[in-house]
C-alpha cells in the first residue's frame, strides 16, 4: 500500500484506545501554558528544549520526566485541560471509544486531592461523551514503585467516586517491583467490584505475566511483549482470550525493541493471541493511534486483513457491553468491506 493510501485507510478506520495514561499525553505546548498559569517554572527555557527532553534510553528515563511534567496538574481546571486535549485530538483520528488510565498517587503524593484529580478527568470524559460521540472507562493505576500499604490508601481514597471508576491497573518502574508485590491490594480491589489488569512483561520477564494472571487474577495484560518467551504462556493467553495492550511506539522509544520491524506484533497474531494497538503515553513517544497505526503497519508490511483484525481485537478487548462490542465490530467490518 502506498503509505498516503496506507495513512487515509488508518484514518478511517472506527477505533478503541484501551492503553492510554493521561498524564503520558501531556503535550509540551499544553504543559508550558498550565505552568504559566500555576506559576511553576519548569527546567526547560522553551518548548523546544522540553521536546529535545523527550528522548530516553530505557522506561525509568521517560518516567523522570513524565513526573516532572505532572507537577504543573494543580487545579481541576488542569486536569480537565489535560483530558480534554488528549479527547479532541483522538476525535481527530475517529475513535469511538477510550479506556483511560490515571495516576492518582502521581498527584496525592504531591498534597493535590483525589477529588481534584478526578472530577477534572471525569469532567473531560463526559463532555466527550455528549459532544463528541467517544464512550469511556476510567481505569486508576497503582504506581508499582511504591507500597503495597500506599496503593490501599489509594483505593480507600478512590471509594467515593467508585461509580466513576470501571478497573484498576498497576504502572511505573516494572524490574524490581512485580506483580505479587500487590496481591492484597488487588484483591481488595476486585470485592469493590472494579476489573483488574496490569502493565506486565514489557520490560520484565515472562514471570510477571503469570504472576499478573495467577497471583492478580487480571483480566487483560497490559503489553506483555515477553510473553513469546514462554510457549505454555501462549497457549495460556490464547486459551483465556487474555488481551496484550500493546504499545509499538512506545517499545521503540523505551529501548523495549530496538526497531519497529522487530516489533513482534505479527507473530503474536498468527498464534492466535487477542494483540491489540495503543499509544501509552503519545506526547511523549511520538504519536497518537493512528501513528502508532501507520508506523507499525509499514514496518511490518501489515495486510488489510490484518489491519481489520487489529481494530476488531481492540473493541473484543473491551469493556464495553457485548452489544455495544457488537456494533463496533459491525462498523469496522462495514468500513473495510466499503474499501474493496
Amino acid at each position: 500500500m502506498e503509505s498516503t493510501t496506507l495513512k487515509t485507510i488508518i484514518q478511517g478506520i472506527p477505533k478503541a484506545e484501551l492503553h492510554l495514561h493521561i498524564e503520558g499525553s501531556f503535550e509540551p505546548e499544553l504543559m508550558f501554558e498550565i505552568a504559566n498559569r500555576n506559576n511553576i517554572k519548569l527546567d526547560y527555557d522553551s518548548i523546544d528544549s522540553l521536546k529535545k527532553a523527550y528522548k530516553f534510553n530505557n522506561l525509568q528515563e521517560f518516567l523522570d520526566i513524565y513526573y516532572t511534567g505532572a507537577k504543573v496538574l494543580i487545579h481541576e481546571q488542569d486536569f480537565f485541560d489535560l483530558t480534554w486535549a488528549y479527547l479532541t485530538k483522538v476525535h481527530s483520528q475517529n475513535l469511538v471509544h477510550v479506556e483511560v488510565f490515571f495516576d492518582p498517587q502521581t498527584h496525592t503524593d504531591r498534597g493535590i486531592a483525589f477529588e481534584v484529580v478526578i472530577n477534572g478527568i471525569h469532567k473531560a470524559l463526559e463532555k466527550a461523551k455528549q459532544e463528541l460521540n467517544i464512550s469511556y472507562k476510567l481505569i486508576m493505576s497503582y504506581l508499582r514503585h511504591l507500597s503495597e500499604e500506599a496503593a490501599f490508601k489509594t483505593l480507600e481514597s478512590s471509594l467515593p467516586f467508585k461509580h466513576w471508576i470501571d478497573g484498576v491497573g498497576l504502572d511505573s518502574s516494572e524490574m524490581g517491583n512485580p506483580p505479587s508485590k500487590f496481591v492484597r491490594v488487588f484483591e481488595a480491589s476486585a470485592k469493590q467490584g472494579y476489573k483488574l489488569v496490569a502493565h506486565a512483561g514489557e520490560e520484565g520477564p515472562a514471570d510477571y505475566i503469570w504472576e499478573a494472571l495467577d497471583l492478580l487474577h487480571v483480566v487483560r495484560i497490559d503489553h506483555g511483549n515477553r510473553c513469546l518467551d514462554d510457549e505454555a504462556l501462549v497457549q495460556r493467553l490464547v486459551e483465556n482470550k487474555i488481551p496484550l495492550t500493546l504499545c509499538p511506539l512506545s517499545n521503540v522509544e523505551l529501548k523495549v525493541i530496538q526497531k519497529m520491524e522487530e516489533h513482534p506484533l505479527v507473530n503474536m497474531l498468527q498464534k492466535g493471541l487477542l494483540a491489540t494497538i495503543h499509544s501509552d503515553d503519545p506526547a511523549y513517544f511520538g504519536g497518537y493511534m493512528n501513528e502508532n497505526y501507520y508506523e507499525t503497519a509499514k514496518a511490518l508490511k501489515l495486510n488489510i486483513e490484518q489491519l481489520m483484525q487489529l481494530a476488531i481485537n481492540a473493541f473484543e478487548a473491551s469493556w464495553l457491553s457485548p452489544e455495544a462490542k457488537e456494533n463496533h465490530i459491525a462498523q469496522v467490518r462495514s468500513y473495510f468491506n466499503s474499501l474493496d
